[in-house]
């Protein structure tokens, strides 16, 4: 069997990172195998373990690409988006806080994911802190951590519920919350 060059093989560890990325938003940390992954890639299962240490350090990796997802505009705009019917119905391309914030609870204290997630957690609030109204610096913290609370837990709240009626009231009370009119 031909062995890959180094440019190539960047790229398919690249594309399994990018749809681990959205497999786990979709299905959750324990809800898709490297198998899975590794298939949906398009690559052999064989393949998976020249390219990472283990499944964690590929969800890792999968956390990081999701996070780094370009997230500009005001307040308003920020806010918007998040809390879109859009981002409920599609959680493989949305935040993976919101995807993944029930399984993270469920990793051990000291796990690498674990820790990723909440650097995630904070470069979100730094993100919506900076955007928020001048005030003080513990002002603006509690804020931005009240207001990514909000936006993760409705988002969160809407996809879980089986009522399209009111997953959309619980997206619009927590955007009067995060931005009053």
């Amino acid at each position: 069997m031909p062995r890959v060059s180094q440019e190539q093989a960047k790229l398919n560890r690249a594309r399994v990172v990018e749809v681990a990325a959205t497999l786990f938003r979709e299905r959750g940390l324990h809800g898709v195998g490297v198998a899975d992954i590794m298939s949906a890639a398009g690559l052999t299962h064989g393949g998976f373990y020249g390219q990472f240490a283990n499944k964690d350090a590929l969800a890792v990796e999968a956390f990081e690409c999701a996070l780094s997802q370009d997230r500009r505009g005001d307040i308003e705009a920020l806010v918007a988006e998040y809390l879109s019917a859009e981002h409920v119905r599609t959680p493989g391309t949305g935040c993976p806080i919101a995807a993944l914030a029930s399984d993270v609870a469920r990793e051990m204290p000291d796990s690498a994911v674990r820790h990723r997630f909440t650097q995630g957690v904070r470069r979100f609030s730094e993100l919506i802190g900076k955007l928020l109204p001048r005030s003080s610096a513990e002002r603006r913290r509690q804020r931005a951590l009240a207001a990514i609370s909000t936006l993760v837990g409705a988002v969160i709240l809407a996809r879980a519920v089986d009522d399209e009626q009111l997953s959309g009231e619980l997206l619009d009370a927590a955007k009067s919350a995060v931005v009053p009119q």
